[in-house]
């Protein structure tokens, strides 16, 4: 089938080199000129494990590739998949400025029956809106039917999530959409829910709530382990065993971030408002998640009283391993304090630095190994839990740095092998 993927970030460019990896004739559809010449050479724009293999093994076997002719792409496709962003607005409800940009595209340059389907996070409602905004604006007297496609793909594993998913959620208002939709999808040989249009944006927000739910509670819990003291990893080894819970997402630490979660709690929140009603659980998530980003520091600031002429290492930078991703990073939240206070901050990343970089370009020295941010810091705080960082032995702490002082949002390390290898060691609700 022919395919056309408006947007190459996240959602768009996964999902269109994992359609050409089944089989589609795909074209990814891009506004930036130097974009598409990059992913032409087989270079992806997001950093993403498996994604350029894939990349160059379909762009050079011919069905794969990127343009910036939005006409040429969409006029002649038999579907059209819409994967551009819908970041928050200042109110908390979703940016949908992008998508009416590539539906009005759309409108005005398809001259075949075609199928669209919105795969970008969108609110309940919103494909109604954007299937009447296309056939408002229609050139050619053609057939056009907007379908919903939610991902459900996470940052550092999203071509395995696309492949090997758990399901796929699909919502339409036709047999003959969903017929095509199945057919699409019949390579991936994954199970098919099959809803309707509504349901299908409904599923995505309350499935990406109910998991920053489930991260907020435990660190809730997490914190009143510490004051009670209990540990909570292993009240989360007691919990697991109880399949009504599972045992993912269980980890506490010092909060969830990226581009999925603060944005659909605030959305799906926000939505709920426009219907006088209250989503309390979800209001309780976003308070929690708020504070406990910022924990680890208010302790490490009663202990040090200020950070003024402190050198403090930091180790990771991305909101969590396996991408270069700084959305909602902890790391953002807490550097800005420690550059308030005066801090003298060498940080370490395996792959964020050069993102976090054009935030921070001279106010802070970047490392090229954990061992050189540690080399004689007052204290140190772990925001990601890299391979890299989890390797660093206990030992390691207390040979480099000048104060063996540790706060780890990341539970690595056994708090009984830190204080035996000499380090003032402080985590979450242990």
């Amino acid at each position: 089938m022919n395919i056309a993927v408006a947007g190459t970030g996240y959602v768009g460019l996964v999902a269109g080199v994992c359609f050409a990896e089944k089989g589609h004739k795909v074209i990814c559809v891009d506004t930036d000129k130097e974009k598409v010449e990059l992913m032409k050479s087989g270079i992806s724009p997001i950093y993403e494990a498996d994604l350029e293999e894939l990349m160059i093994k379909n762009y050079e076997e011919g069905r794969l590739d990127y343009t910036t002719d939005y006409v040429a792409a969409y006029k002649n496709a038999d579907v059209i998949f819409i994967g551009v962003g819908t970041p928050e607005l200042p109110d908390g409800s979703a940016n949908l400025s992008y998508i009416a940009t590539v539906a009005r595209q759309i409108a005005e340059s398809v001259e075949q029956d075609c199928l669209v389907v919105v795969k970008s996070t969108v609110p309940v409602g919103t494909n109604d809106k954007v299937e009447q905004f296309i056939k408002d604006f229609l050139i050619h007297d053609v057939k056009i039917e907007v379908t919903s496609n939610p991902e459900f793909l996470a940052q550092g594993s999203a071509v395995r999530d696309t492949l090997k998913a758990s399901r796929i959620i699909i919502g339409t208002e036709s047999k003959e959409a969903e017929d095509k939709l199945l057919e699409i999808y019949e390579p991936f040989g994954l199970p098919i829910v099959s809803v309707s249009r509504r349901s299908a944006e409904m599923i995505k927000y309350a499935s990406n709530n109910f998991l920053a739910l489930k991260i907020s509670y435990m660190n809730d819990i997490a914190n009143l382990c510490e004051l009670v003291g209990a540990d909570i990893e292993e009240v989360a080894k007691g919990m697991s065993f109880d399949t009504r819970i599972g045992s993912s997402f269980l980890n506490a630490g010092i909060g969830y971030g990226g581009s999925c979660f603060p944005k659909d709690t605030k959305a799906l929140k926000y939505l709920a408002k426009q219907y006088c009603y209250d989503l309390k659980t979800v209001g309780a998530a976003v308070e929690v998640n708020r504070d406990q980003k910022t924990k680890l520091f208010k302790k490490a600031n009663k202990r040090l009283i200020t950070f003024q002429g402190l050198k403090v290492a930091v180790l990771g930078l991305s909101f969590k391993p396996g991408t270069d991703d700084l959305r909602e990073a902890p790391s953002l939240d807490n550097i800005a304090l420690l550059l308030e206070q005066g801090a003298n901050i060498y940080a370490y990343d395996p792959v964020a630095m050069s993102n976090f970089k054009k935030r921070y370009p001279d106010e802070i020295i970047y490392t090229h190994t954990p061992e050189e941010a540690l080399e004689g810091a007052d204290v140190c705080f772990i925001f990601t839990e890299w391979k890299e960082i989890k390797e660093v032995t206990p030992d390691t702490y207390k040979k480099y740095m000048r104060t063996p002082l540790v706060y780890d949002g990341r539970n690595i390390y056994e708090p009984e092998k830190m204080k035996t290898a000499g380090v003032e060691y402080y985590s979450i609700g242990r």
